[in-house]
């Protein structure tokens, strides 16, 4: 059932938001050209290191090089959590999980299992409330034919794409991982093999077929149907996440020019990249061919970190010179590529040193659609709308600050919070209190920690890190009974 806002929002349409000036001024702005399609690129688990634009050193991406080439690639471009929902849910929304109070996966927020640190973490939304005005909710008010394939990953069927407004899903679930890569994209998932799961929507595929490549598929046939728009489309690719799954010969390639004094060792793994970026330059041959490349957007990021534990007796990813990975709140979790090319607006093969995060597409997005969105949610939108970095690269944001916020375990942490501030690094560990600082700009691998010789800067910045949790009513781990 439609919440009571939303059935508003429908029946009466988006409000404008007179106090977002800026946003404002942007939806004005060229009134009389078309809204541009807008195509966003979603990867699961991509680090940050591991494109070659990046500086990757076994993986070999060059149609995602080509598209930074005619982009603008964002340096200090970060997800707003380290894991997967609750990025998901900063997209759509543009709200910091912590607001949201979804700081966690689907899956472990539904079924939270028992603590074994000294903490317990706080309860964890399982889904993106309906409550929320999502991206997808506004564009298709709009006008847009909205379009969403792959990972959802926010919440079980009355939480679906379709609820949050989504005119097509093709293998949106509450999962967050297949079963397998390999075509029927079913069978039993985990260490006990106790759920069978499987990737719906994808019938009549043949032995062999990859579900990377069919996704792709799936989205160049809609693009056929849609090519005269304006469109969003979500291709929100399962890869690189576990299982660890690659075409035999793709693997067969990477593992004959492995070396020891490479970063990335895990053969298997460049494959899945590999096989990423083969269809990262199917899909924008395919805008081309569709005669609608000059009217398209297409925004590449990443959810998260790179996985770096061990599957299947090898590490997945190495995300140097960042530190750590998935789930940690140190730079390895949580920086993640950031490219965006809009025709005709973003200087081709520029960068931009700005920080920029997952929440900021919300109000970029609308401000691309030249849409206002709904005054009362934008009221609590936590993202910055970066049309005026995609015009010009040295452009300042009115923001210094970004913040995270992680109360649970994972294999790379224990519960904590953390804020860049500028060139400066915080996290607050909250089992024992003890606070880490770091100069990014001259310690990128946050290998030197400051806080006991700079004791007034630490200090400061946990103050405000404290009053950001408070202004957002984030859920704080408690002590174990």
């Amino acid at each position: 059932m439609l919440s009571f806002p939303r059935i508003l929002a429908v029946l009466f349409g988006f409000l404008p938001l007179a106090a977002n000036p800026t946003l404002t001024a942007s939806c004005r702005a060229d009134a009389a050209s078309p809204p541009p399609n807008i195509v966003m690129i979603l990867v699961d688990d991509l680090g940050w290191a591991d494109i070659g634009c990046y500086g990757a050193d076994l993986h070999e991406t060059p149609h995602i090089d080509r598209l930074a080439d005619e982009s603008m690639r964002f340096t200090n471009g970060y997800a707003a959590a380290a894991i997967c929902s609750p990025t998901r849910a900063s997209i759509l929304s543009g709200k910091y999980p912590a607001r949201l109070h979804f700081t966690i996966w689907h899956e472990y927020a539904k079924s939270p299992r028992p603590s074994k640190g000294r903490l317990q973490p706080p309860a964890s939304m399982d889904h993106l409330p309906l409550e929320e005005v999502t991206l997808s909710d506004v564009l298709k008010q709009q006008g847009y034919t909205t379009l969403h394939l792959g990972k959802w990953h926010l919440g079980d069927a009355g939480y679906s794409p379709e609820t949050q407004g989504f005119d097509v899903n093709i293998g949106g679930t509450h999962w967050g991982a297949p079963a397998t890569f390999f075509w029927p994209y079913s069978g039993w998932f985990g260490r006990a093999k106790d759920e069978w799961r499987y990737v719906p929507d994808l019938p009549f595929g043949n032995e062999g077929e990859y579900l990377t490549d069919r996704l792709t598929d799936e989205a160049m046939k809609l693009i056929d149907r849609v090519k005269d728009g304006p469109f969003y489309l979500n291709l929100w690719y399962h890869t690189v996440h576990t299982p660890i799954e690659a075409k035999p010969k793709d693997v067969e390639r990477y593992a004959s020019v492995l070396r020891g004094n490479l970063h990335h060792q895990n053969p298997t793994y460049a494959a899945m990249v590999g096989s990423l970026d083969e269809n990262v330059g199917r899909l924008l041959a395919k805008l081309g061919e569709a005669g609608i490349a000059d009217n398209t957007v297409v925004i590449f990021t990443s959810d998260n970190g790179g996985t770096i534990v061990e599957h299947r007796g090898m590490p997945v990813t190495n995300n140097f010179p960042l530190r750590s990975g998935k789930g940690s709140l140190y730079e390895g979790g949580i920086r993640v590529p950031w490219i965006i090319r809009w025709p005709g607006v973003t200087p081709t093969g520029t960068i931009c040193e700005e920080m920029v995060c997952s929440t900021d597409l919300y109000p970029t997005i609308l401000a691309m659609a030249r849409n206002e969105g709904d005054a009362d949610h934008n009221r609590t939108v936590d993202g910055k709308n970066l049309v005026p970095l995609l015009k010009d690269p040295a452009a300042k944001l009115e923001r210094d600050t970004l913040y995270f916020h992680y109360p649970h375990y994972y294999p790379t942490t224990t519960p904590v919070s953390a804020l860049r501030d500028g060139d400066w690094k915080l996290l607050e560990y909250f089992e024992d209190g003890h606070l880490e600082l770091y100069n990014l700009a001259r310690d990128i691998s946050e290998s030197h920690n400051l806080a006991a010789s700079m004791p007034d800067r630490a200090a400061a910045l946990q103050q405000k890190l404290s009053a950001w949790r408070k202004s957002v009513d984030a859920r704080l781990p408690t002590v174990k009974e």
